[in-house]
């Protein structure tokens, strides 16, 4: 265990779509961060690139009836199935990749609407060759063997606490309220029809 020591293998499967089935359709969450979602897109109209993002992580507000967008994610429904950053070799935009790339393996999973933890994604190619030595691992053999990872998914994670701290804070002095129950039909139509707000921290 001393010894294991993650090495990224350039195999695509983090920018890659997950494949999924008709009854139980799944896609890849790369998220993005607001001023992330910005600087990928200015480099990729620089470069002419068809790089496209989506909506990830939002909460209607009901007292502005505005949707607030916490993160975007990545759109891989390309001909590729791949971001469109991803290239043969590895990633276009390296030095400027998002927290969610940089911490990988490493993901920051939603547990409930204001709670994250970091887990190790079970379908990158070097944990698959790993896996009897990391189904056991505790969380101080993950900073030891994910050591630069585990940097940028602490600093992903604390990141998304800012963002939820923000939000509740907005709620306490009544800027914003955000409903704690809605229906699937409701929650459609508030995305189609109130703008977008991005929330920053």
């Amino acid at each position: 265990m001393k010894e294991l020591k993650y090495q990224c293998m350039n195999c695509g499967t983090c920018c890659s779509e997950v494949p999924g089935t008709i009854e139980e359709p799944t896609y890849k969450r790369i998220p993005l961060y607001p001023d992330e979602a910005d600087r990928l897109i200015k480099i990729a109209k620089k470069r002419y690139i068809p790089f496209k993002i989506i909506e990830d992580l939002v909460f209607p507000d009901e007292k502005n009836q505005k949707i607030l967008v916490v993160t975007w994610r990545v759109r891989l429904d390309n001909n590729n199935k791949q971001c469109a950053f991803h290239i043969k070799n590895g990633c276009q935009v390296h030095d400027m990749k998002p927290l969610a790339c940089r911490a990988y393996p490493l993901a920051i999973k939603q547990e409930d609407a204001f709670n994250f933890k970091i887990s190790i994604d079970p379908l990158c190619k070097w944990v698959i060759k790993n896996y009897d030595n990391l189904c056991n691992i505790d969380f101080e053999q993950i900073k030891k063997i994910f050591p630069h990872e585990y940097i940028y998914a602490q600093e992903h994670l604390n990141r998304n606490k800012s963002i939820m701290l923000k939000l509740k804070e907005l709620e306490n002095s009544n800027k914003i309220k955000i409903f704690r129950k809605i229906s699937n039909k409701d929650f459609n139509k508030y995305l189609k029809q109130w703008k977008r707000v991005e929330i920053r921290v």
